[in-house]
């Protein structure tokens, strides 16, 4: 006689999302895998006592969706701390300013020295066009260090106050990018990095950290992130969750390269772990961003004279591909400028091996022509692409300011599909929200970055599966597989504002994690 199942969802619109697309009334869940996908009748027969079985009234159901470029202690930073993804300087400002209000309260007695944090300002939304400076942040305080970070994580902005206390005397630090006599507060590439271990949060608050954001992430029916780590308690956070049956999201842990060492020397490599949390990839950077015009070109800016820098120069990213290489690693670089994506691509083809299927990665590549698209493709390398990065796109947006006519030529998924390189959408936080960035995949202002929907939820469920080596288990919903899945209050097929679609439930391994009030 064949078990009960623990949850039934009937009267849905289930999308498998594999290859032709298969569409079922029901599906059941027993012991984390989907042990049936059929018509609302025939599930009826898995149903017992203790079976939870949910009348979806027609609503979608998905695979969930993997986000395969994050950092979550960062979106949880922007719930915790001033959010500054708003329209205006004079918004962020006062949203700091609140935030130093509530500082203030905090910090009495061991916490008096709490730093004022602001995470995600894009100055290219705004009217000026100009990144917060040090004078702008000395108005939102004149008695603690605060510090403004660009949502790209490459720019952060000081106050006097937090440039005395990091010892950067005023026209002393070579992070300055606007060039005046006077310290502007802004720091870029590796200037930051002693900004972000002044604030490095401690391990209870990254616990405090990933817990709102992985109740975030659920509520956006997110079942999978791929963290980019770097000198973090997040793994040993990640670990303690789900020790403690607390942790409600599939966690791959990319890595940062100078973690390699050690994670050679206990003897990890990617795909070890077990539960719900893996080793991934060993991470680098390559070159910068676009926004602080650091990202390596192989001509010059539009807007000044100056082609990027690099931030790994490539005999570096060569000798550190070969060592991760060679000790079983996944690599997954950081290339956003053209020139940084053929160093990646020339570093990927000397550990080149057709009988090895390493899945080498690259992050972002915003700029790539054909011939790289077509390296790619004879690599076998995972383009792990932001889709709200498009919102630079539109004419006389970032992208234009930096780059000209080039523009065009900015993230080409429609360039990628066809060419046939693997593709794996993430949001590198800038918002976690997998609807928002389909919504912009299939809206995008230029043919050679347009998917259509069902492209961009395959990009946002199988292709980050496949990017984590997950895609016989993840990815798709098929017999057997994990039950990793979310339901939709309207198909995103017919929706008018994909964006506006929302998640109503998140099922992970086969547990609710999330639910809306609506279905109740």
């Amino acid at each position: 006689m064949t078990a009960a199942a623990d949850l039934i969802l009937t009267d849905a619109e289930v999308h498998s999302l594999s290859d032709p697309d298969e569409t079922y009334e029901a599906l059941a869940v027993r012991d984390g895998r989907i042990v049936r996908l059929t018509n609302a009748y025939d599930v009826d027969f898995l149903a017992g006592t203790d079976t939870r079985v949910v009348e979806l009234d027609g609503r979608v159901v998905l695979p969930g969706f993997v986000d395969a470029h994050t950092h979550l202690p960062m979106v949880g930073r922007r719930l915790v701390h001033a959010d500054l993804s708003v329209d205006s300087r004079t918004a962020a400002l006062d949203h700091l300013r609140e935030r130093a209000a509530e500082v203030e309260v905090e910090g009495e007695g061991e916490r008096g020295n709490e730093w004022v944090q602001g995470f995600g300002y894009d100055e290219s939304r705004w009217d000026d066009d100009r990144y917060l400076t040090r004078t702008d942040l000395d108005g939102v305080s004149d008695s603690r260090p605060v510090v403004a970070f660009r949502e790209d994580m490459h720019v952060a902005s000081l106050n006097s106050v937090a440039l005395d206390r990091l010892g950067l005397a005023a026209g002393d630090h070579g992070g300055d990018v606007q060039g005046e006599e006077e310290a502007t507060g802004v720091l870029v590439e590796t200037a930051v990095d002693d900004v972000w271990d002044a604030v490095s949060p401690t391990r209870d608050e990254t616990r405090a950290l990933i817990e709102a954001a992985q109740r975030h992430a659920n509520e956006r029916g997110v079942t999978g992130v791929h963290d980019m780590v770097r000198n973090s308690h997040a793994p040993e956070v990640y670990r303690d969750l789900q020790e403690t049956d607390d942790l409600s999201l599939r966690v791959r842990l990319n890595y940062w390269s100078d973690h390699l060492d050690a994670l050679i020397d206990v003897g990890l490599r990617t795909n070890h772990g077990s539960g719900l949390v893996t080793v991934g990839a060993i991470k680098t950077y390559t070159d910068g961003s676009f926004g602080g015009r650091t990202a390596k070109l192989s001509s010059p800016y539009a807007d000044a004279d100056t082609t990027g820098q690099w931030v790994v120069p490539p005999a570096e990213l060569n000798a550190l591909v070969t060592r991760a290489d060679d000790a079983g690693f996944q690599v997954t670089a950081h290339a956003i400028g053209d020139e940084a994506v053929e160093a990646v691509l020339d570093a990927f083809e000397r550990v080149s091996d057709a009988d090895a299927d390493s899945r080498h990665r690259i992050e972002h590549v915003e700029l790539a022509d054909d011939a790289a698209i077509e390296r790619m493709r004879e690599l076998g390398v995972v383009a792990s692409v932001q889709p709200n990065f498009l919102k630079w796109a539109d004419e006389g947006g970032l992208y234009e300011r930096r780059l000209g006519p080039r523009r065009t030529e900015t993230n080409r998924y429609r360039a990628m599909v066809d060419a046939g390189v693997p593709l794996a959408f993430g949001s590198d936080c800038m918002p976690l929200d997998p609807l928002l960035g389909i919504a912009c995949a299939v809206d995008a202002p230029h043919e050679s970055q347009r998917l259509s929907t069902t492209e961009a939820l395959r990009a946002y469920t199988a292709g980050g599966a496949y990017a984590g080596f997950d895609e016989d288990r993840l990815g798709t919903l098929a017999l057997g597989t994990r039950a990793d899945l979310v339901v939709l209050d309207e198909s995103p097929w017919e929706a008018d504002e994909t964006a506006d679609v929302d998640p109503v439930m998140t099922v992970v391994d086969g547990d609710v994690v999330y639910e809306s009030e609506s279905l109740a």
